[in-house]
């Protein structure tokens, strides 16, 4: 799409993110425009997208954490990527701000701007989170937090029975949503599954919590369904604490409104995403929750006051859910809206470079899935609830098939597969966090 020639009267697209909603915007961008009729741009600190829905398969080493991310560079051959950041962006001179590391920040005009900038784990001020907690929203995170679980197994079962054994045994989730639920489930089958090779700990060595301040888990689901996936993660030892606040965690020891308190090397905070702050080093409308404010168009608007060639989707925006089936009358923030709303905001991108009407997104909800570890999983729709291993196929399905990309979707089919055959991987490689340490120790130096 970016033109052959210099042509000043091209139309500039930015893209400021490459999640879900950006990557998406770009891929239907690239096909729906014909050659010449607009220069696309998308930027992001990573070159990949993740699917964050397969990140608890990726803790519990069900997919390959490769598998689970989609390269922007392989299908997104026509369009210009920026692997950088965006500093901050002034609209009203159409002018947007990039750093890259490890040389000067540049400006970069554009016509027309797509705000789909997503969202970071929403955390509290706690004593203690900002330092020993570990978020679920990267796959940077998933494998660290996979790593964490077999280092802790490997070091435990070198240890006599007392304070620092469990501790290392002591895993802690904070947050009931479909992502807490989800990880904390994976973490139970992974460690269960594990202590086949550890003979000197026993089931009963390991711990689980999960905290929840609220009084049920997985609202998407019915009560109903909620109470039975606590009942069923209760039988396979992994305690839920409903109406609990953690208050501390400071130096890893874990303190709850209930007085309980233990310590744990593994705590994982999924309580909630917000908006990405950058969003703030704009000039664009926010609501109170710091999204950008938009039509159900997906065009930006300030009060009633539409903000012209500006355009956002995805997580980090204020989307109405005329559906009336959103939080607030808003779309929640979840991969199906973002990935229809990009579907949407490509034709309405195109239709006003054409100068033809845009239309507004609607979308229903189709239910929710959750994988709870293999052989198990929820699914709820309406009235329809089906638990087990029927939910945990629907699960796996329709993941596998939502996965961007036919290659992708092949490298998660065959990674089931071949695990279904030769069993579960259990290697962690955590000297990545310092591949250098070998070559430093043993390197000859100057005298």
């Amino acid at each position: 799409m970016p033109s052959t020639t210099a042509d000043s009267k091209v139309p500039k697209i930015l893209i400021i993110g490459g999640g879900y909603a950006g990557f998406y915007t770009a891929f239907k961008l690239e096909r729906i425009l014909k050659n010449g009729e607009a220069e696309v741009t998308i930027v992001d600190p990573l070159p990949y997208l993740t699917y964050q829905p397969f990140l608890p398969e990726v803790v519990a080493g069900s997919i390959e954490a490769r598998h689970a991310v989609t390269s922007l560079r392989r299908h997104l051959k026509k369009t210009r990527i920026i692997t950088g950041k965006a500093l901050d962006v002034d609209h009203s001179k159409k002018i947007a701000k990039i750093g890259i590391k490890g040389s000067e920040p540049f400006e970069l005009s554009y016509d027309q701007i797509v705000m789909t900038a997503g969202a970071v784990s929403r955390t509290f001020p706690i004593p203690g989170v900002a330092e020993h907690a570990i978020g679920l929203k990267t796959i940077e995170e998933a494998i660290e937090i996979r790593n964490r679980i077999m280092t802790n197994l490997d070091k435990a079962t070198n240890l006599p029975a007392g304070p620092a054994r469990e501790r290392l045994l002591t895993f802690v989730v904070v947050g009931g949503g479909f992502a807490g639920i989800e990880t904390y489930a994976e973490m139970r089958s992974l460690v269960s599954y594990l202590l086949r090779y550890y003979p000197n700990i026993s089931f009963e060595d390991t711990h689980f919590h999960l905290i929840e301040a609220m009084g049920r888990i997985m609202p998407e689901v019915s009560q109903a369904t909620s109470e039975w996936v606590i009942e069923n993660l209760d039988k396979r030892g992994a305690q839920i604490h409903l109406n609990t606040q953690l208050l501390s965690a400071v130096g890893g020891k874990v303190e709850l409104s209930t007085g309980e308190s233990f310590e744990s090397d593994v705590i994982v905070w999924t309580a909630g995403v917000m908006a990405h702050p950058f969003v703030r080093n704009t000039d664009l409308p926010l609501d109170d929750r710091g999204r950008i404010t938009a039509l159900a168009s997906l065009q930006v608007v300030d009060g009633e006051k539409l903000i012209v060639d500006a355009w956002t989707a995805g997580d980090g925006s204020a989307v109405p859910d005329l559906s009336g089936g959103g939080v607030g009358g808003y779309c929640v923030p979840n991969a199906q809206h973002a990935v229809r709303q990009a579907k949407l905001l490509a034709k309405n991108i195109a239709a006003s470079i054409r100068n033809q009407p845009v239309k507004d997104y609607f979308h229903k909800n189709m239910g929710a899935v959750a994988g709870l570890g293999i052989g198990v999983g929820v699914f709820q729709f309406r009235n329809i609830a089906i638990t087990g291993i029927i939910a945990w196929f629907m699960h796996r399905g329709y993941h596998g098939l939502a996965m961007p990309m036919w290659e992708r979707k092949l490298r998660v089919f065959s990674g089931w597969i071949w695990n279904f055959i030769l069993r579960r991987d259990i290697v962690a490689i955590s000297a990545t966090k310092e591949p250098r340490l070998a070559f430093e120790t043993f390197a000859s130096r100057p005298k």
